[in-house]
């Protein structure tokens, strides 16, 4: 089982919600395809917040349905590489990232934390994981 940090802006998190999908560009199309089923994915909704955790129910898929919106630096991106969600925690509110910053094992430079947030996704230790679960389920 993986657990992973997903990057993604507010009107993409609101479509994800709605529809229980996650999608990608061509770009990081690996490695969305190492999700597997019961995997973990943490959204982080920029700026600088975490507002859910979902798990993933399939393996990675390709579809060309434009469900989501605009992309990196103002393009439109199909985001055509997915795998379809499950809720397992979604406060009322999310929680501040910067607050998570010294507890979170895989942000080794505290002080320039962004860059480990430059991608899609990436994976994250199960101590962070289970930090960021434990906190979202207080709110």
């Amino acid at each position: 089982m993986n657990y992973w940090i997903c990057v993604t802006n507010e009107e993409n998190w609101n479509v994800m919600k709605k529809r229980n999908v996650w999608g990608v560009p061509e770009r990081d199309r690996r490695r969305i395809e190492e999700v597997r089923p019961g995997d973990y994915l943490v959204f982080y909704v920029m700026p600088l917040r975490v507002a859910g955790i979902f798990r993933a129910t399939c393996e990675a898929f390709e579809s060309s349905e434009p469900i989501f919106n605009w992309g990196e630096f103002g393009r439109h991106e199909v985001f055509p590489y997915r795998v379809r969600l499950e809720p397992v925690v979604i406060p009322e509110e999310p929680l501040q990232f910067k607050e998570l910053i010294p507890k979170l094992r895989f942000i080794t430079n505290k002080r320039m934390w962004s860059g480990h947030l430059r991608r899609a996704m990436r994976t994250i230790p199960k101590d962070d994981y289970e930090v960021i679960v434990s906190l979202m389920k207080r709110t």
